[in-house]
């Protein structure tokens, strides 16, 4: 019989050993009783390796080994399949380069009881990307405005930062999303608002990428 309120973390990783300890003392420091997995698709840096012996010492920490990099909206997906299969209630996404504030997360919940979708919007806050270069300001921008327009959804849809509520979305509606990469986040949301699911935002502090380069 699932338990009640089970709620997950789900974490993909590429090259991201540097962020780890970093991160996880931030989830541990969160009111809610979380579970986290880890998708490592075959980092060359050892990240992979690093989880494994995490995980092996924490029973609420699992990690899925994947052997190349198989895209973003790839490891959305097979995230998604999990909490399904193990009976999760509710799914929180982010991404492991620590741009994404586990201090968010309790508001995520907060609002995601009574909503089908919460996304992180970096388009609400002034100075929300606070750091970061012309080049990828505009690009974020301009991912804005043709999704708002061309698509009508009025929402930051490139934006990873989510939560789920699983009692109400069906996974079946997951199995219609196309991309691996980094449109799934577009693809994904599109196809929650032409369902009729609610779908609702908190804003979010973006701060400069310290390693890696964006996903866009």
């Amino acid at each position: 019989m699932p338990k009640k309120n089970k709620t997950l973390i789900m974490i993909p990783t590429y090259n991201e050993r540097k962020n780890i300890d970093f991160l996880l003392s931030k989830l541990k420091n969160l009111k809610s009783n979380l579970d986290i997995l880890f998708i490592d698709d075959n980092s060359p840096d050892g990240t992979g390796e690093i989880l494994a012996q995490i995980a092996r010492q924490n029973k609420n920490i699992n990690i899925i080994h994947r052997e190349k990099k198989l895209g973003i909206g790839s490891a959305h997906l097979c995230g998604l399949n999990w909490a399904y299969q193990n009976y999760y209630n509710y799914l929180i996404t982010l991404d492991g380069d620590l741009t994404h504030s586990p201090e968010d997360i309790d508001q995520f919940l907060y609002k995601v009881r009574d909503n089908d979708v919460v996304v992180g919007s970096r388009f609400i806050m002034k100075n929300s990307l606070k750091g970061w270069s012309i080049h990828r300001k505009i690009l974020t921008f301009l991912g804005d405005f043709i999704t708002t327009f061309l698509l009508k959804l009025p929402f930051d849809s490139t934006c990873g930062f989510r939560a789920y509520n699983l009692n109400n979305v069906r996974q079946d509606l997951f199995y219609k999303v196309n991309s691996n990469s980094y449109s799934f986040f577009i693809e994904s949301l599109f196809l929650l608002k032409e369902n009729k699911f609610r779908i609702s935002e908190i804003p979010i502090f973006l701060p400069k990428r310290t390693y890696g380069n964006s996903k866009m």
